[in-house]
């Protein structure tokens, strides 16, 4: 039965390029579906990297009890001069608490290629201490800014998505001019942000305190003592987490969204590519039909039959899993967009076409074929040698 498998397997194969229009149906018809799946899925993988490795684990997020989100949180100033002060924030080599009193405004830039209509953009208002925070951002042109002045220094992503914020242009946001003094890289989301002297920002746009405060842990019990302190303290109501667990939490929604929407897109394309798999395929068989006819007569079992169709079916899968795969890679790979995040805050970061996703998509792939193929398989199997003779 193995041999007889492997012969009518070889023959299928072999007969493929006289079939090629039928053929290249299910590649091209495969193709589209596991190109689809992958692009939608690197969508949020890369979207879920870039937050993720905004996140330091000894390094905590403090907001306000019940805000989810560094938009939604408002610190006045005592409350943030008493955080500092808790125990569980590590010192820095000055002595003083390694803390950084934060805010948060959204304002407008115009995008590249378009005219009027701007987009949402992040400005963050730093402390000196944010940046002994983030040892990963870089200054790659210009310089830092200059506290008390209305200065910026601009992400790498936001240069890459946005117009009129290079270094030395005067940028003018809700009233007020700033000059783009400097570009960073971080790796990260900050890399969609401006940042500016936090002083300066609460001035300008009229805010009297912070979004969050941003603290180094002291050892690894230090967010447990942090949180306990704030607790005991009626003073303050707030929220401590990990870095890397505020963030990780910002990407769920959209990660959930996202694996909706593909799911939902590959059941449709995947419907389409069954149908014309089955249709392919039946074309297949029927062509074959007297080569199948003639070897049934001289004894092939029905089962090698099933076996050979499959076969066909699953490479032809294969190809249109690989050829989909190929141009996610060359289409999608990389490719820089923005997005709006959790409270329209704008977020820049690249599709990553990962290992993982090839697999999956070609697992769907797969299955797809063994769908299409398995009805023409059992009809050639069970088709009587008289009648498929006739049929051809």
């Amino acid at each position: 039965m193995v041999r007889q498998a492997f012969a009518i397997t070889g023959l299928s194969i072999r007969s493929i390029p006289e079939r090629w229009a039928p053929s290249l149906v299910i590649v091209i018809g495969l193709a589209g579906v596991v190109a689809v799946f992958t692009a939608l899925l690197a969508m949020a993988a890369g979207f879920e990297s870039t937050l993720k490795s905004t996140g330091r684990h000894d390094v905590a997020v403090i907001l306000r009890g019940g805000s989810d989100a560094e938009l939604n949180s408002a610190l006045d100033r005592d409350s943030s001069d008493l955080i500092k002060q808790e125990p569980g924030i590590r010192a820095g080599a000055d002595g003083k608490p390694l803390a950084s009193a934060e805010l948060m405004v959204i304002a407008e830039l115009v995008r590249k290629g378009d005219v009027k209509s701007g987009a949402n953009i992040t400005i963050r208002g730093v402390e000196p201490t944010a940046f002994a925070l983030r040892p990963q951002l870089k200054i790659i042109a210009g310089r830092t800014f200059t506290p008390g002045l209305r200065e910026l220094i601009v992400g790498r992503g936001v240069l890459a998505q946005f117009q009129g914020a290079n270094v030395g242009q005067v940028v003018r946001m809700r009233g007020s001019e700033w000059t783009v003094v400097g570009e960073f890289t971080s790796g990260d989301s900050h890399e969609s942000e401006l940042w500016t002297d936090a002083n300066v920002a609460r001035s300008t746009f009229g805010r009297l305190g912070s979004s969050s405060v941003l603290a180094a842990l002291d050892g690894g019990d230090g967010l447990e003592r942090l949180k306990a302190a704030i607790a005991a303290d009626p003073r303050l109501s707030l929220d401590v987490l990990r870095e890397d667990d505020y963030f990780s939490g910002q990407t769920k929604q959209f990660r959930l969204t996202i694996g909706v929407l593909a799911g939902v897109v590959t059941v449709i394309m995947g419907l389409g590519a069954v149908f014309a798999a089955l249709n392919s395929m039946y074309a297949a068989v029927a062509a074959r039909g007297k080569e199948i006819a003639t070897l049934r007569a001289l004894g092939f079992g029905g089962f090698p039959v099933v076996i050979s169709v499959m076969i066909e079916a699953l490479l032809l899968a294969l190809g249109g899993a690989a050829l989909g795969a190929v141009m996610a890679y060359l289409l999608f790979n990389n490719l820089s967009v923005s997005t709006l995040g959790l409270n329209f805050k704008q977020v820049v970061f690249s599709f990553k076409v990962t290992p993982e996703l090839v697999v999956r998509g070609l697992i769907i792939a797969l299955f797809i074929g063994m769908l299409g193929g398995f009805l023409p398989a059992l009809r050639a199997a069970r088709l009587p040698v008289t009648t498929s003779l006739r049929e051809s």
